[in-house]
């Protein structure tokens, strides 16, 4: 590791968090009456699997005009992706509208009517986790909502292009250490070229188990633990 001339710490504190780890056999259909409680009414109807789930980590979290998202991605609805191409020849005008949907954290938030101040939406692969760390880590709201996850392919997943897990998670980062359950530091005085950050779905599974997570990597070093 090397230590450059002049580096920047940032820390935020976690006070809520919630995981989405369902059975991989799980459907929609079975999403959408497990989690049905947790919705307006017939919300469910529209949404994806992903947006279901994303729901329900968002379950009691009121987000207002004064806070921020940072929602994280990499293959998003694919299932309703799937659908739309697998009604080829004769593509189904129904399916398309479902392929287009808005994304997860938008359904969640459009369904249950709260205003957002801004969201930003990461898409990739390589150090997605790492990357959604450091927006909200950057973001000047006093409150940022770091969430994410996937839906599980089927077909897609034999061409690399879906997860082979259905997930979702989000922590509610502030700047205030009292009441925490947790911190996220970061450091860019000690810099890696060898630390692999966890990808999005082994970042969820030791969220999980609230287990403490550290890497450095070429932005600088990071850390996420909990006080129980």
């Amino acid at each position: 590791m090397t230590k450059p001339a002049r580096s920047f710490e940032r820390t935020r504190y976690v006070h809520h968090l919630a995981v989405e780890w369902p059975a991989a056999t799980e459907t929609i259909a079975d999403a959408r009456q497990r989690l049905a409680a947790k919705f307006p009414r017939h919300a469910t109807r529209r949404m994806t699997h992903l947006g279901l789930l994303l729901g329900s980590v968002l379950d009691g979290v009121v987000a207002g005009l004064d806070d921020a998202i940072v929602y994280a991605t990499t293959f998003a609805e694919t299932r309703a992706l799937e659908e739309y191409l697998a009604s080829f020849p004769a593509p189904s005008p129904a399916l398309f509208q479902s392929s287009i949907h808005p994304s997860a954290v938008q359904q969640v938030m459009i369904g249950r009517q709260q205003s957002i101040g801004r969201v930003w939406p990461l898409a990739a692969d390589r150090r997605l986790f790492e990357q959604a760390l450091l927006t909200a880590l950057l973001e000047p709201a006093e409150r940022v909502l770091v969430c994410g996850g996937e839906e599980r392919g089927t077909w897609m997943l034999d061409h690399g292009v879906a997860s082979d897990r259905s997930f979702a998670f989000v922590m509610a980062l502030t700047r205030q250490p009292n009441g925490a359950i947790g911190r996220v530091g970061f450091d860019s005085g000690m810099r890696s070229t060898e630390g692999v950050p966890p990808g999005l779905v082994d970042a969820a599974k030791q969220l999980a188990a609230r287990a403490t997570i550290e890497w450095s990597g070429p932005q600088g070093s990071f850390s996420i633990a909990f006080t129980s």
